[in-house]
């Protein structure tokens, strides 16, 4: 089976932006080129004079970045968010597409996955590797496959931190953009009689589902949906999170209200901070008052509760 291999090419001023957004499509890792400070990076590094003139030829304007696509995967898909994210963050790029084979990439990126503690009470856990000692931590076993969310990226860490602080005994949570069930795993984990997951990804579902299972948790008290927010979900929770993007986070900030119990708390990640004055905006417009702010990276992750009155 072929893998997909992204490589986006971008000026090298936007390097860690791009990168940043790139890691938002695959769970397990990208490869950078950026050989704009190759010659310094060689001297002080290596400590070396002497470099390779293939390398000497490579461009020192631009960078480019890899990601690779699971055969299960929609690379369409994740073009069109790359292009949807760039264009709206204002960087230059430039899209390409190539197969490379399975055994070229397919495990390779596990080796980088190891045991992860997030926040106070939780560790995650890949399914392929042991449980450490959990000093007390809730254990959190995933196998992320193709979907986003293994807790390593910046903005699933601040989602778990966040949880933590809001998730009361017994509260019903909402996961939209669910990816790979980590985020309502973890708030069950963490004390929540009931989560429900939603993703327009049927992969993305179907990963879900079975990280419920190898966590002891399935339908009713963990259901993953395949489809939108508007069609699929019924009811109101205690807790909203929405690990997506700012763009999408705006948009959900004029309809979110009617899946919010009186009194909820909706938690939004996926913001790079650049978009902070736009995704406040959005919130103040929709009656949406920020109760807690945590940044990571250059990342952000906003709790909200609707204004009384």
């Amino acid at each position: 089976m072929e893998w997909t291999e992204v490589t986006i090419t971008v000026p090298t001023r936007y390097t860690d932006a791009a990168a940043d957004i790139a890691q938002m499509t695959v769970p397990y890792g990208l490869y950078l080129e950026d050989y704009s400070d190759l010659e310094e990076g060689a001297r002080e590094i290596a400590h070396i004079d002497l470099i390779d003139e293939d390398l000497l030829r490579k461009d020192r304007t631009h960078s480019i970045v890899h990601i690779y696509l699971s055969p299960e995967a929609n690379p369409t898909e994740a073009l069109s968010f790359l292009t949807e994210r760039y264009t709206a963050e204002k960087i230059p790029h430039t899209l390409n597409t190539a197969a490379i084979r399975e055994e070229d990439w397919a495990n390779n990126w596990k080796q980088y996955f190891k045991p992860l503690t997030v926040g106070e009470r939780l560790l995650i856990c890949p399914l392929w590797e042991d449980v450490p000692h959990t000093k007390g931590r809730k254990v959190l076993r995933i196998d992320p496959g193709a979907a986003f969310g293994t807790g390593g990226h910046n903005t699933t860490r601040l989602c778990l931190a966040m949880l933590e602080r809001v998730i009361a005994p017994g509260c019903e949570l909402l996961d939209v953009g669910c990816g790979s069930g980590i985020l309502s795993i973890a708030g069950l984990l963490l004390g929540a009689s009931r989560a429900v997951g939603v993703d327009i990804d049927p992969l993305a579902v179907k990963t879900a589902a079975e990280n419920g299972r190898l966590n002891g948790m399935e339908p009713p008290a963990f259901t993953a949906l395949a489809g939108d927010l508007v069609t699929q979900v019924q009811g109101t929770f205690a807790v909203v999170v929405s690990n997506i993007v700012a763009d999408a986070i705006i948009s959900l900030s004029s309809s979110i209200d009617r899946h919010l119990a009186h009194g909820g708390v909706w938690i939004t990640s996926g913001i790079i901070d650049t978009r902070e004055p736009d995704v406040l905006a959005a919130f103040e417009e929709n009656g949406f008052a920020v109760v807690d702010r945590m940044e990571d990276g250059g990342w952000l992750c906003f709790a909200c509760k609707r204004k009384e009155g």
